[in-house]
């Protein structure tokens, strides 16, 4: 009898999953990746709950038995900076499916923003349970990219590029994206379009200015440096970005955004200067997040396949863990204008 059970009990364990144990505790599945790490901020009573619901269902026992038996965790270690935006909610949801789909688990680690901690945060990862890492993070030194690259730890990078391409990367066509924008608006008859940049160290932020510029140019329209306003791709910025740009002597008749959530914050700013859009300007953001659709007006914006970037990313590093000599590849997706109700034809305006 007890044979009988013992067997009916691995059977109905070895598919748990971090998403069983975060419903069999009540808390979220990146609180238990936290958990199950190690990590430090948690409160104590979180943790037992946690630990107590993971034994419980056998995931720990399962974990120390994929090791031992095939050299594997089967979990993928992710490194955000937070879990406060759809663009990154976006990402996470491709992998996690990918994820599932070849039995593999995903381990979230946050950095919260904190520059500096990415290194830490990758050293942990790559010295613990999991098999590969996916970064979604805004900056890793490239002196530890190098050093995961000499010792084989499998890594992607998601839309960011390692200069010394020694990374699989997946991004999107920024560039074009950035250019097929700024064209859209020039063909609505615009001519002062100013621009907010991204976080200028990521290389998507450059190649979205460089499109923008390029597009100007192609147009024989001057580029005006006092039209191009700083951003860090957050909704603060967008906004603080949108005043220096709306107080000008000479303000821009439309605006291109580096991004949906800076989008959002120039929304905010027209608002408070009682204009509005797209009467009196005309916005356009990029990403293509979910909010973008119910906002109002409706964001013109340029679409990034970001479920699909996940995805991708996913299947790049599982085919690293099954074949470590692969050398990196780089993917890039085609990026989409996605015309809405944020933009009128500069003719239209009284």
């Amino acid at each position: 009898m007890n044979e009988i059970d013992n067997d009916s009990f691995q059977k109905s364990h070895k598919n748990v999953t971090i998403i069983d144990v975060a419903r069999a505790s009540g808390v979220s599945y990146s609180t238990v990746s936290r958990v199950l790490n190690g990590y430090e901020f948690v409160k104590e009573d979180t943790r037992q709950r946690v630990l107590e619901a993971a034994e419980k269902l056998g995931y720990v026992a399962n974990l120390q038995a994929r090791s031992l038996a095939g050299g594997h965790s089967n979990i993928i270690g992710v490194l955000v900076p937070g879990l406060d935006n759809s663009y990154i909610g976006e990402i996470i949801r491709g992998v996690d499916e990918e994820l599932a789909r070849a039995n593999y688990d995903l381990m979230l680690y946050t950095t919260h923003r904190q520059r500096g901690h990415e290194q830490r945060y990758v050293n942990t990862i790559a010295n613990g349970l999991t098999d590969g890492l996916l970064l979604v993070v805004p900056e890793v030194p490239t002196d530890y990219l190098k050093a995961l690259s000499e010792k084989s730890f499998p890594h992607v990078l998601i839309d960011q590029s390692n200069v010394r391409d020694s990374s699989s990367m997946v991004d999107s066509t920024n560039w074009q994206g950035a250019y097929d924008a700024t064209r859209y608006l020039i063909e609505l008859g615009h001519r002062r379009i100013g621009f907010i940049t991204g976080m200028m160290e990521l290389s998507s932020a450059g190649e979205r200015l460089d499109g923008y510029r390029a597009a100007l140019t192609d147009h024989s329209i001057p580029f005006l440096p006092e039209l191009v306003a700083p951003g860090d791709f957050w909704q603060r910025s967008g906004h603080k970005s949108g005043l220096q740009l709306l107080d000008l002597p000479a303000p821009p008749t439309a605006i291109f955004a580096s991004n949906d959530l800076m989008a959002f914050g120039l929304m905010e700013a027209i608002r408070e200067r009682n204009l509005s859009v797209p009467e009196d300007i005309s916005i356009v953001g990029f990403d293509d997040i979910p909010q973008s659709s119910i906002v109002y007006p409706p964001l013109t914006t340029v679409r990034q396949p970001l479920d699909q970037m996940g995805r991708v990313a996913a299947r790049l590093l599982l085919e690293q863990i099954e074949n470590p000599d692969r050398p990196p590849r780089r993917v890039t997706l085609a990026t989409q204008l996605i015309i809405r109700e944020s933009c009128a034809a500069l003719k239209e305006r009284g």
